[in-house]
């Protein structure tokens, strides 16, 4: 047991159909780095985000392609989605499937779009927004950069028209929208 204490860190595994001709792949397309490699499985980061892949031997699971349909939409957060993303189209990725745009949210302005690997898998790509947005964990954070977004937020959410909460936002997948009454929000 360490000294301090550290929160759990969530990850994910993707299937492939080949672990080490993917894991070229996302060092070329998104800049991974290998932690690992086991073989049919393979532990990459980028930029300290971690994530596996792992080659299904009828275990339970299976990739897209065999599949027939996405098993998983990966989100990631990052300061350039613009740069990201062209990174990935650039080696190969599929980057029609959502176009990179401006999103309105309860928050503010929250810019993402996405690609589909050649392996099957849809990522979702965007700012750092929803992680300071008010009441999340970002926000929460005792530094220069929660203590702005707060302030943009605020501003962003008085300058734009109400949306009823519960509304179903297109902009944002369909998702339910939380909104917050202009009186909390001051």
């Amino acid at each position: 047991m360490t000294p301090e204490a550290r929160g759990p860190v969530i990850s994910l595994m993707l299937a492939v159909p080949d672990a080490s001709v993917a894991a070229q792949w996302y060092a070329q397309a998104l800049g991974a780095t290998e932690l690992w490699n086991l073989g049919s499985v393979v532990g990459l980061a980028v930029e300290g985000a971690p994530f596996f892949l792992g080659e299904p031997e009828n275990n339970g699971w299976d990739t897209p392609t065999a599949l027939r349909t996405r098993t998983a939409r990966v989100e990631v957060f990052v300061d350039d989605p613009d740069s990201f993303i062209e990174r990935a189209v650039a080696a190969g990725a599929d980057g029609s499937v959502d176009e990179i745009r401006n999103h309105e949210m309860p928050w503010g302005v929250h810019r993402q779009g996405g690609f589909l690997d050649p392996f099957g898998h849809l990522w979702l790509v965007g700012d750092r927004s929803p992680l300071r947005a008010p009441g999340s964990v970002g926000e929460q954070l005792d530094s220069p950069m929660a203590d702005s977004a707060k302030y943009a937020a605020g501003q962003r959410r008085a300058e734009r028209p109400a949306v009823a909460a519960g509304d179903l936002d297109p902009a944002w997948n369909g998702h339910r929208v939380r909104t917050i009454p202009r009186a909390e929000a001051s």
